[in-house]
């Protein structure tokens, strides 16, 4: 399997850092709100990168966080439960946001039974055993808000700040950063622990006589969560190429400094933005869409998995609603495709090479346009899919296109009404059609008799 790697910035021949267990850590959602369909897209990567991996032989241990601690929920829960206790009203906010997130992944096909979640609020002791030894080690220093890392020692220690994205010395600033967010590509020393502020959730932390009581930042986060999880170095991390700075190139500098071994993740995957109308999503251009708009417009969260699958990972997507039509058209053809296996008894012999395109740094648009050559094949030889093809639709893609076989009763009507079309009785045959209409049954009639679809 070839991957582009962000570090190496190449294409280069997967091999995992020990025997054939992979161990992927991938960044996850801030817990505050209903996610948007971009971010949506980076866990829909992913999680397919972890299928073509278990179906290329591996064995993957796959961790993502929750961030349920950071300046977004801690503004959004004040906001939201005013009188309740800080840590109770994180907690409630970023709970009842978790639960949604989850039916969102359900929803689009990813398999959240095959990864581990770990909320960053069960792992404040491991980030403030990292704070502590990068204090130890003189990588971090103490100022009046809280516990700051520092780049310069970072580097006066022979380590490179700057491997995921090109930092030049004239982007360097010598202000702290307290945000746990910033666009700007300035290098700054940031917050790995900020003091409480009135009103503000708070953990205890002492470290070296003095008390801290407070939170950590959003960066530490995230080096405690995946090395406490899969040891250090392990073997791939993923996330959007909006994390690549400052966030990836501030968890490598935490997890790295003072180590011999200069290596965090071996290998960065980084998917690229979802535009719409050639922007990237954001709630201030009012262009902000969640899997909730999706389907209130009637659409299938698989047609948005498929949309998204339609664009190779490195390429920025695009959003549209014509676009997201002709994702569910796809979708609906091949589920009635994938139908006639229960109407035809003859399955079709299909060569194909579906895992071998997605182990080419995940090609998932070629793999994409293997299914619909292989589904074409059935209308046009009159057969149906292998159940094989099926499965690796479903295990490698996530389009799971298996559903039940229509009820005795509803073949019982179709039959009748084929009796009644070879009578002429059009007024019953038209009845029994809108019968079946309103159970959510359509008929194509062929030289060959009628074939249902759903509707």
């Amino acid at each position: 399997m070839n991957l582009f790697n962000s570090l190496s910035k190449t294409t280069e021949p997967f091999k995992p850092l020990t025997g054939d267990g992979v161990r992927m850590y991938s960044c996850g959602p801030t817990v505050y709100d209903h996610i948007h369909i971009g971010n949506l897209s980076a866990f829909i990567y992913a999680d397919t990168l972890r299928r073509v991996l278990k179906a290329s032989g591996y064995r993957v241990q796959h961790i993502m966080n929750f961030t349920d601690v950071d300046d977004k929920t801690i503004r959004r829960s004040r906001e939201s439960y005013p009188d309740m206790e800080p840590r109770l009203a994180l907690e409630k906010l970023t709970s009842d946001y978790t639960s949604i997130f989850l039916d969102d992944m359900t929803a689009v096909g990813n398999d959240i039974e095959d990864m581990k979640f770990i909320k960053a609020t069960d792992a404040i002791p491991h980030m403030q055993e990292l704070i502590r030894r990068l204090y130890e080690q003189k990588f971090a220093y103490i100022a009046d808000d809280g516990v700051y890392f520092s780049i310069q020692a970072y580097k006066n220690s022979g380590k490179v700040y700057g491997q995921l994205v090109e930092l030049t010395e004239s982007s360097t600033s010598e202000e702290r950063i307290a945000n746990d967010e910033y666009d700007k590509e300035n290098v700054h020393d940031f917050a790995l622990w900020k003091t409480q502020k009135p009103g503000e959730p708070a953990w205890d932390f002492e470290l070296d006589g003095h008390e801290l009581v407070g939170r950590p930042g959003w960066h530490i986060e995230c080096s405690a969560m995946s090395t406490e999880q899969l040891g250090q170095p392990f073997d791939i991390h993923t996330g959007g190429v909006d994390l690549k700075f400052p966030h990836h190139e501030n968890e490598i500098a935490q997890s790295t400094a003072g180590q011999d071994d200069p290596l965090y993740a071996n290998i960065f995957v980084h998917n690229e933005h979802m535009l719409v109308d050639g922007q990237k999503m954001s709630k201030s251009l009012n262009n902000f869409i969640t899997l909730k708009d999706i389907v209130e417009k009637g659409y299938d969260p698989l047609a948005f998995r498929l949309l998204v699958l339609q664009s190779h990972y490195r390429s920025q997507a695009h959003f549209s609603w014509e676009n997201l039509d002709a994702a569910q058209n796809r979708l609906k053809n091949w589920q009635t495709i994938a139908d006639l296996r229960w109407q035809r008894s003859t399955s079709l012999k299909a060569d194909y090479d579906l895992i071998g395109k997605l182990q080419d740094d995940m090609s998932t648009s070629v793999g994409l346009a293997i299914v619909n050559s292989v589904l074409g094949m059935c209308e046009i030889e009159e057969s149906s899919p292998e159940t094989s093809v099926l499965e690796h639709i479903r295990d490698l893609l996530g389009i799971d296109l298996f559903k039940p076989d229509i009820t005795d009763e509803q073949r019982h009507i179709i039959a009748e009404r084929e009796e009644a079309r070879k009578n002429k009785d059009w007024a019953t045959s038209d009845r029994l059609r809108d019968e079946l209409a309103e159970q959510g049954i359509g008929l194509n009639d062929t030289p060959n008799g009628a074939i249902w679809y759903r509707l």
